[in-house]
């Protein structure tokens, strides 16, 4: 672990990452959207759910992990590769592999053209 002068944890940019954690919402979360939610991070349900976290998820892997909090914000992963993916299953191989052949003889075809 790196440390400042005042032997304080200093973040190592090389070794930087991001996490998400599944914090708590309360009732009036979900009735209403606040524009900057910053001011609800000192509160002990969210720092516990932090804290919590980084203890089962992180910890176990990196044991000198630790939480920049000034770094720390709300936001929303919106995957969508999970939502909207469709399953297409791979072309039989063996029309596959005659495409193949068939090109490998147009490339020798035009090399000989300019070959000759």
């Amino acid at each position: 672990m790196i440390t400042d002068r005042k032997g304080e944890p200093e973040p190592d940019p090389e070794l930087r990452d991001q996490e998400t954690c599944h914090c708590p919402r309360s009732g009036s979360d979900l009735r209403r959207i606040q524009e900057d939610p910053t001011p609800r991070f000192p509160t002990l349900e969210y720092r516990s759910a932090i804290a919590d976290h980084l203890e089962k998820e992180i910890r176990p892997y990196v044991p000198d992990a630790w939480v920049d909090e000034s770094k720390t914000r709300i936001g929303y992963e919106i995957p969508l590769t999970r939502q909207f993916y469709k399953y297409v299953p791979p072309r039989p191989l063996a029309e596959i592999d005659a495409e193949i052949k068939q090109l490998e003889s147009t490339i020798q075809e035009l090399l000989r053209e300019v070959t000759s």
